[in-house]
């Protein structure tokens, strides 16, 4: 009988993550010999839970929050998009057992954009909400495609200029107050997770047309609070954020095992029509 490889995603909170059952149905679909588990670490020892993980014969974790940053700064060595980011959601050991990270976030959004909903940023005028951590894990792939301009806004500018003078050479980036913005876009990523307790950064009119594609990072089996008002703007297309979630999942899985996943099951699976 095949060992089976140990992996698992490790936050506090963690007994919501979906990740146990998107990388069951990946590991039954691609015929890989594995088992994915949640891992609740301490807010004061995710270190030591990692290290425990791997001494134990783990072969790779996905971290979600609060730990994304010290996955990074625990990682020997980053994989070129995980390098600026900041933060890592995905780890594994090396032949010589170098702690390596990665942030597939950003390419689960974009390909969950463009592959799965037909949205073409290329070109596109691209508003992101917020400068947190979530974002910055964004920029570099979100970039890559090409959009004519990302606006960065935030609550506090000195957040959203921080990120604009750290991602400048990667294409044409502005940042400025919520309230500083001027429309419309076409696409709008809301990068905050206000909209899963219902609230909504102080956003002026003007930002929306029938042609807009609105994007919650945040997944909820309910409209959240951001897809709500894009709706009630007028908002074409409105998406949540559970296809990046399964996309940055096949991205992870594709660096532990090599082979890419269908997205669509499991997207169908989790969400029934």
């Amino acid at each position: 009988m095949t060992e089976q490889a140990r992996y698992a995603v490790v936050g506090n909170p963690i007994e919501h993550s979906l990740s146990p059952r998107i990388h069951a149905a990946f590991a039954e679909q691609t015929g890989e010999a594995l088992v994915y588990e949640r891992l609740l670490a301490p807010l004061e020892g995710f270190r030591d839970a990692v290290e425990r993980f791997f001494a134990e014969g783990g072969a790779g974790l996905n971290v979600t929050v609060p730990f994304k940053q010290q996955a990074w700064e625990m990682a020997g060595r980053h994989e070129p998009r995980a390098a600026r980011a900041g933060a890592v959601n995905t780890l594994w050991r090396a032949a010589d057992s170098t702690l390596i990270g990665d942030n597939t976030d950003g390419a689960g959004l974009a390909r969950d954009l463009r592959v799965n909903n037909g949205v073409t940023l290329t070109g596109a005028r691209v508003l992101v909400l917020g400068a947190g951590g979530a974002v910055r894990g964004i920029l570099d792939p979100l970039l890559a495609e090409g959009p004519r301009e990302v606006v960065i806004a935030n609550r506090t500018p000195a957040r959203a200029e921080e990120l604009r003078e750290l991602f400048a050479d990667s294409g044409t980036l502005v940042a400025c107050t919520f309230e500083d913005l001027a429309g419309p876009f076409d696409v709008i990523i809301n990068g905050t997770s206000a909209s899963l307790r219902g609230d909504l950064p102080p956003l002026p009119g003007g930002l929306i047309t029938p042609e807009t594609v609105c994007y919650d990072m945040m997944y909820s089996q309910a409209e959240t609070a951001f897809n709500a008002w894009a709706r009630q703007q007028g908002a074409g297309l409105r998406l949540d954020g559970l296809g990046m979630l399964v996309e940055q999942a096949a991205e992870s899985f594709l660096q532990w095992r090599g082979v890419r996943p269908d997205t669509g099951p499991v997207m169908a699976m989790l969400r029934p029509a």
